[in-house]
């Protein structure tokens, strides 16, 4: 699984009890929640923008209350400056919604080519690039099959050695994979290219007709074609307005339709290429934990293209905490936060040798929370993964994971990294997995993509359309798990910032218990024939919520 894959043609509860001497703050349960109108309209621009901001009760919007927070429990209260390690694909540390949220390494001298700290890493100013000026890379089903197919191809169970048996079923499995990947991305690749070339050449008759590029859909409606070949551009074109939210129109369609032909063609050229070893160029051994000297302090990638290739780990980092009431760009969901950065995830799969390591770095080095939006289904070494976790929560540092985004029941399919062994017993407290919510409250509340499972997804937050920083000083919609997760990981560090008494796993109590429930029946995997209980497809049955969560850890 790339758990920050593309999703294409993106489009609290209290009472106030005032009694003698101060104002308690309570909160409750509403037991109607249920009994809630439904938003029926379009969300405003603004509202889109903002929604996981937003108040159930009073939005009718299911996000996590972050405004009501602010303005009725954090208003002139401080706290700790909290570091949240975030493993990436790195981040634009020069935007400037970030510039002043990022974690800086005070005991290292910049640029002398030492190690003044003495913690394994020269230059780690702001962090540490696990990948060098690796971009793309393989899965690892394609690296599984490359590295065992001189050992098992051609071959039968018949033929292979007990001891090697279960690296063969892996590799059986995974050869089996990657071909109906490569097969599934060559459609995809050409289904769009398709599209491409016919919505383009619609769009540019169209906009000539109309006089602009960016016409609306009932400009659209008003023009009376004057061939049939014209007609038949605007049928396709008002059809393809179906795909499209809010302000969106058909040149924001084309820009998404270009991306996943890149993202289908990108995938046949890296992450399913047999012949592609970009570990090469690291010089190190990624089968050996014990070789750490490899990778440099660019945290946001390589010199040939800084920016182009830190998105998505520019925009977690938005959410956890670009810099509020600045004026600039949005308000990330903590305050009193920095940012360390840990380049580790390429486009591609991860390795298990990079993760653990990004995870000892961060708790070596003061961060308290670490988030992680990534993962995949296929793991080499998940122990050492594993033992790292276990490290993070021996030195009280709260991991958040993202869920996924292939709308699977994680009760049946592992995914890595876990806290667990093989879908058994937990091996750490200090592990919690988010799903996605979409903004939609009712049966559509739950993301199409988001993975699910009443065991192994602790906990739902905002994750669809959500709108935060990107590279260069832009800001676009991101959607999946990936964004869900750092969302929670900006709730821990307020909690974290404020109650800097609770540990790790009392914090993951604290977001879990306090969240909003609701008996919904809800479509999980984007499947309409699926339905479930709301309750039913994590492990709290809840949606992380600050206003509620802030509360909580102030009476414990």
């Amino acid at each position: 699984m790339n758990t920050h894959k593309k999703i294409f043609f993106t489009a609290t509860t209290s009472l106030l009890l005032i009694s003698c001497g101060a104002p308690k703050l309570i909160s409750t349960p509403i037991a109607n929640i249920d009994t809630l109108p439904l938003k029926t309209q379009s969300l405003s621009g603004d509202e889109l923008q903002t929604w996981g901001s937003a108040d159930l009760v009073t939005d009718t919007i299911p996000g996590m209350s972050i405004n009501k927070a602010y303005s009725q429990l954090l208003k002139n209260k401080k706290g700790v400056s909290v570091i949240v390690g975030v493993i990436d694909s790195g981040v634009d540390i020069e935007h400037e919604d970030l510039k002043n949220v990022i974690w800086t390494n005070k005991d290292e001298i910049p640029g002398n080519g030492k190690d003044d700290d003495n913690n394994g890493y020269i230059d780690d100013i702001h962090g540490w690039n696990f990948l060098g000026d690796i971009v793309a890379e393989n899965l690892e089903l394609t690296r599984i099959v490359r590295d065992f197919d001189s050992k098992f191809a051609n071959k039968k169970l018949a033929d292979i050695a007990p001891a090697d048996s279960d690296d063969y079923a892996t590799y059986t499995q995974a050869k089996a994979e990657l071909a109906e990947k490569i097969a599934e991305n060559s459609q995809n690749a050409s289904r769009y290219k398709e599209m491409l070339t016919q919505i383009s050449s619609a769009h540019a008759a169209v906009s000539k007709v109309i006089g602009k590029e960016d016409y609306s859909r009932n400009e659209l409606k008003e023009l009376t074609p004057q061939t049939t070949e014209m007609q038949q551009h605007v049928g396709g074109l008002l059809q393809m307005y179906s795909y499209l939210d809010g302000e969106q129109r058909i040149p924001d369609l084309i820009k998404d339709i270009q991306e996943g032909v890149t993202h289908f063609e990108g995938g046949l050229e890296s992450h399913y290429n047999l012949n592609l070893n970009a570990r090469k160029m690291l010089g190190d051994n990624p089968e050996d934990i014990t070789d750490t000297k490899y990778g440099n302090g660019d945290v946001d990638g390589p010199a040939s293209d800084k920016k182009a290739n830190t998105k998505h780990g520019t925009h977690v980092s938005g959410i956890i905490a670009a810099q509020r009431n600045n004026k600039i760009g949005i308000d990330g969901v903590a305050n009193n936060t920095k940012i360390m950065v840990l380049r580790a995830v390429p486009d591609g799969d991860e390795y298990d040798k990079d993760i653990a390591l990004a995870i000892r770095y961060a708790v070596d080095n003061g961060a308290k929370v670490i988030n992680g939006s990534f993962g995949k289904y296929y793991s080499t070494h998940p122990e050492w993964v594993q033992d790292a976790i276990k490290y993070a929560a021996s030195k009280d540092v709260l991991f958040v994971n993202a869920a996924g985004n292939e709308g699977k029941n994680l009760d049946e399919t592992e995914v890595f990294p876990n806290d667990q062994t093989k879908l058994e017993a937990e091996i750490a407290d200090n592990f919690i997995t988010i799903g996605a919510l979409n903004f939609v409250y009712g049966s559509e509340m739950v993301a199409s993509f988001s993975n699910y499972g009443k065991s192994n997804v602790d906990v739902f937050a905002p994750g669809v359309k959500i709108w935060a920083t990107t590279p260069d000083n832009t800001y676009e919609y991101l959607q999946g798990t990936s964004m869900a997760a750092p969302a929670v990981a900006g709730v821990a560090a307020i909690i974290r910032s404020y109650f800097p008494k609770l540990t790790a796993p009392q914090v993951k109590k604290v977001l879990m218990d306090s969240g909003i429930q609701t008996n919904n029946s809800v479509i999980v995997g984007g499947d309409p024939s699926n339905i479930k209980k709301f309750p039913e497809i994590s492990k709290s049955g809840k949606m992380v919520n600050l206003y509620n969560a802030f509360i909580m850890a102030s009476k414990l």
